[in-house]
């Protein structure tokens, strides 16, 4: 890389955009926490004013710990500043000189904590027994977990084992298939209709096995060293299946973001920027598909009004709402936007007892929103969104690609 480019990279860099703040209010304005809880001082103090100034490590803000990484703040700035970035920084400086709590070890680690559940017989019903009577007992309670919750259920086998058994057509046409912690451990289902969806449109799917978690959960409870390590594995893996000519898809929108655009924004190396040009969202893919004429709009019938509610996450993205306008094309369905603002949850943010209370109160909206619909179904991209909408309101909820399967009659 010439200098210039050296130069150029460094002026890019989350870090740099610190500068670039005007101190306009727009992301405080925009910020769903600082509306649910006054004592949050906002995103401009936490990130950008901090940034910039130089705060010794012993002079952190207070509030540092209410920002859920939910990206509004970044969406509202009109000067391109990363403050969500700056704000996770600032979390992982703090943790540099602070002790992690039990609480935040265990929500930070869900590959981990999944790993060691299938490593035994029937880990995965034990492990579903024992959180329903560690929350009977106020097990998790007691250790920061918020007691109104139930943890997700680990499913019976994983995306991962389940897909060795799908048989695929032999095609020249590939993608690689990142399916997160989320679905692999928690709703399979998902990666599997997404197969199904692929299959149907000409393409074989493969997965990696060396992918571990995208780190998501690691850099919003601030162990930032971790969240590294995984970044180096994972784009060493993008660049492997780039070399090869294969998109690597994801169906999360949070683990899609980490992988496209989040590595580069916190690590500022080069190479996550290249691999993040190889990461596409299931249907970002599929309507780059439909732009060249080459998606199966072969559907069946599929009576359903879905409700959609499109994850921070998502329009953090940059591309719209392509689930929305492919699924309006299958008969039968029709889709409303819920266009009611963030659902609170924001990955395990919602999960922490002292964060609860704020975490629902920001849903309040779109809880509201969902009830007063007519809809049969909740739709959306994010798997601790559906989580949120399920905890309050009840709804039925599933990931949009399920919805797609069925129209293609898988």
């Amino acid at each position: 890389m010439s200098d210039i480019s050296k130069k150029i990279e460094e002026m890019e860099s989350a870090l740099s955009t610190a500068d670039h703040c005007l101190s306009c209010t727009s992301c405080m304005s925009s910020c769903p926490v600082m509306e649910a809880e006054k004592s949050y001082r906002g995103p401009k103090l936490v990130g950008p004013a901090h940034s910039r100034m130089h705060f010794s490590q012993d002079d952190f803000e207070d509030s540092l710990d209410f920002c859920s990484n939910c990206k509004s703040c970044d969406r509202a700035c009109p000067s391109g500043v990363a403050v969500s970035t700056l704000n996770m920084l600032q979390r992982a400086k703090y943790y540099e000189t602070h002790e992690h709590s039990q609480r935040d070890d265990m929500l930070a680690h869900g590959e981990r904590m999944a790993k060691l559940v299938r490593a035994l017989p029937f880990g995965a019903t034990f492990a579903n027994l024992g959180m329903s009577i560690g929350k009977s007992l106020g097990v998790f309670s007691a250790m920061g977990i918020a007691g109104e919750r139930s943890m997700p259920a680990y499913a019976s086998a994983s995306f991962m084992q389940l897909f060795k058994g799908i048989k695929q057509p032999k095609s020249d046409k590939k993608v690689v298939f990142f399916p997160g912690c989320f679905i692999n451990d928690n709703e399979p289902q998902v990666g599997v209709a997404f197969v199904k969806v692929m299959n149907a449109n000409g393409y074989e799917v493969l997965v990696d096995e060396k992918f571990n978690c995208c780190g998501s959960p690691l850099v919003v409870t601030g162990y930032l060293d971790e969240a590294h390590e995984h970044a180096d594995n994972n784009v060493s893996r993008i660049l492997e299946w780039k070399k090869k000519g294969i998109p690597v898809v994801a169906c999360c929108t949070s683990c899609s973001l980490m992988l496209k655009q989040e590595y580069h924004e916190l690590f500022n190396e080069e190479k996550m920027h290249e691999a993040g040009e190889n990461v596409y969202d299931a249907f970002e893919f599929l309507e780059i598909l439909a732009d060249k004429g080459q998606l199966n709009t072969n559907f069946k019938q599929v009576g359903e009004k879905l409700m959609y509610h499109v994850p921070c996450h998502l329009k953090s993205q940059g591309f719209g709402v392509p689930a929305a306008k492919i699924l309006a094309q299958v008969p039968g369905v029709t889709v409303e936007q819920a266009d009611a603002g963030c659902c609170g949850m924001s990955g395990n943010y919602g999960f922490k007892g002292d964060k609860y209370e704020i975490s629902m109160k920001i849903g309040e909206k779109l809880f509201n929103r969902i009830k007063e619909s007519a809809s049969d179904e909740v739709i959306c991209d994010c798997g601790t969104c559906r989580l949120q909408i399920q905890h309050g309101t009840q709804a039925k909820t599933c990931h949009p690609v399920e919805i797609l399967a069925k129209a293609y009659g898988k």
